[in-house]
């Protein structure tokens, strides 16, 4: 593909990051393929409208399924809650169009498994959203395992913590309700720290795991208080399929912490530690030279950290969220113009869904789940 239509279905947070990485991608990654931003789509549709103007787009439309029959839209990014995202990417992938859908895919795990087989059908390119994976400084901490700087990995420590739910007297939202968001902070949080965790550790074998509804109820704008469904709050201990062990806590209700999704990775001679609220940063201990010299290492990243160049020439200067974005983005156009697969693509981020879907589970048993 040479010219790549873009439909783009959300005019969200996560809406607005889709249309301004498509705008941005071939001017600062250099792809061969040109994206065309076609039709946005929201509701109501002045809305849509507005916000076409603002991003570019050619047309609006406040009727998705129009923006998946539009013969000039080869590509459908789905930036929605959680509910529609089934439904829309059944629809685009019968329509034989390419999908970049947040995450999660889906409600349950059967949703998702629908999902993958569907693309697998279609023979068309998907990515999900997991745009924490493509911070230079984590393909680093990649590639220093890979070659063995702290030796044989022995164990993952993994965190996310936010607090965009941490006051209680916040009015309840559809993120309250399996009907609307599925689960709760290990659906919008703690897939993001498997996929972290699984991409430096390899799969996850088995788990055993604990979740917390830490307000279990929210105000109702129209007074009253409703039942939080899902979960606040989760830990798990894990085993990984290479016998590693590895430990998770996930929280959206965590006072003071903003996006605190982080890790440490223990091995036989040292340690990896990173966080992304300094996700320009990653630290490396090795247990090398002198005792009285020992120590962190903090590691700023820049050009020798790839694609940080293409941003910036500068280390030190700072990639940004939205960056990210771009660099997934990137990904997504060079399997579209004939490269690399897209990953995680529906078959890889159906792996992290049944990790949390099986923490999910082993809370409910209270047994340990095998994957």
């Amino acid at each position: 593909m040479t010219k790549i239509g873009v439909g783009v279905i959300g005019t969200g947070f996560m809406g607005k990051t889709h249309a301004l990485a498509w705008r941005n991608v071939k001017a600062v990654m250099g792809c061969a393929a040109a994206p065309e931003l076609a039709v946005l789509c929201d509701t109501p549709l002045d809305r849509a409208e507005a916000f076409a103007g603002q991003l570019g787009f050619a047309r609006a439309t406040d009727d998705w399924r129009a923006l998946v029959a539009d013969p000039a839209v080869q590509v459908v990014s789905i930036t929605t809650p959680n509910r529609l995202h089934h439904e829309m990417a059944l629809a685009a992938l019968a329509a034989g169009k390419h999908v970049w859908c947040e995450k999660p895919m889906a409600l349950t795990l059967a949703q998702a498994e629908e999902m993958e087989a569907a693309a697998r059908k279609a023979g068309v390119v998907t990515l999900v959203g997991y745009n924490y994976l493509r911070n230079p400084a984590y393909a680093h901490a990649q590639r220093l395992l890979a070659e063995g700087a702290i030796g044989r990995v022995v164990q993952f420590r993994g965190w996310v913590d936010e607090d965009y739910q941490a006051d209680p007297e916040l009015p309840w939202t559809w993120r309250a309700t399996l009907a609307e968001a599925g689960l709760g902070a290990l659906g919008d949080l703690g897939c993001h720290l498997v996929s972290l965790a699984t991409g430096l550790m390899g799969p996850v074998e088995s788990l055993i795991a604990d979740t917390q509804v830490i307000h279990q109820t929210r105000p109702l704008p129209e007074g009253g208080r409703a039942a939080v469904e899902n979960e606040d709050a989760a830990s798990a201990l894990l085993r990984f399929a290479d016998g590693a062990q590895g430990s998770m806590v996930i929280s959206r209700s965590a006072w003071g912490r903003k996006s605190r999704l982080g890790f440490e990775v223990h091995g036989t001679e040292g340690m990896i530690v990173f966080d992304q609220e300094r996700m320009n940063e990653l630290q490396i201990y090795q247990n090398r030279g002198p005792l009285a010299e020992q120590g962190f290492k903090t590691i700023l990243t820049g050009p020798a950290h790839p694609p940080y160049g293409a941003f910036c020439p500068a280390p030190g200067h700072q990639l940004g969220f939205n960056d990210l974005k771009v660099i997934e983005c990137a990904a997504l156009v060079e399997a579209l113009s004939g490269g690399a697969k897209a990953h995680p693509d529906f078959t890889d981020a159906l792996a992290f869904e049944r990790v949390i879907h099986a923490m999910a589970e082993s809370a409910r048993t209270g047994q340990r789940v095998t994957l």
